[in-house]
């Protein structure tokens, strides 16, 4: 398993795919953090950069597991011992991309988005908001990829669309049904990220558990 996600990985760097997304990575970063922020200012910085991304690292979850044909991956599943294998290793790959671009994204605004130094508790929560963004990204990009939505159109348009419905749903009483990306950037600018935490971080990771254990269930029928 652990030899197929990697050569997933190889080849979504051969096939040039993986620039895609990181020019758009690095042009979002330059807009975001076009200057440095003021002191006191580090949590807002890190959490907006952190929910930002969200959609690129979805492209990228998406554009990764597109790369392989159709039929190679029903060769992989029989090399590999069965689908089960097959669909884990294709969301490791997955997660590993998503994982590097947010660690750049994370790199890019600790170097150049900010002026002081973050607290030992906010630098904690911006570290484990940046897994999670690269989570939720990976989950959001595979409920959207080829084998789930054969026309890329619509594949498209539903990634776009599931990112814009994750903001608003978060804005409401709601938040708690989806990644509360609005809630996170509220605890920030309020300077209660920290505090709430705990919360924001268990709320998004079980909605990255269902929406992985969504994209596994499908894929052991397809």
């Amino acid at each position: 398993m652990i030899a197929l996600a990697a050569f997933r990985l190889a080849a979504y760097v051969r096939s040039h795919r993986v620039y895609q997304a990181l020019l758009l990575m690095l042009a979002m970063q330059a807009v975001i953090h076009g200057s440095r922020a003021p002191r006191g200012e580090e949590a807002t910085v890190l959490t907006d950069g952190g929910v930002l991304i969200i959609p690129v690292l979805a492209w990228t979850a998406r554009s990764l597991l597109d790369t392989e044909p159709d039929r190679q991956r029903e060769m992989s599943a029989v090399q590999v011992g069965g689908r089960g294998r097959e669909v884990a290793a294709g969301l490791l790959a997955a997660f590993a991309a998503c994982a590097v671009l947010a660690a750049l994204a994370l790199g890019w605004a600790m170097l150049l988005g900010i002026t002081g130094s973050p607290s030992s508790g906010v630098l904690g929560a911006a570290l484990l908001l940046y897994a999670l963004s690269a989570l939720a990204g990976t989950a959001l990009g595979a409920l959207t990829s080829r084998a789930v939505l054969p026309s890329p159109a619509v594949s498209i348009m539903t990634l776009l669309f599931g990112f814009i419905a994750m903001l608003l749903v978060s804005a409401t009483s709601l938040y708690w049904l989806t990644v509360p990306l609005l809630r996170w950037m509220k605890a920030a600018n309020s300077g209660d990220l920290v505090a709430q935490f705990p919360q924001l971080a268990s709320i998004s990771l079980a909605w990255c558990v269902v929406g992985l254990g969504a994209y596994v269930w499908v894929r052991r029928r397809v």
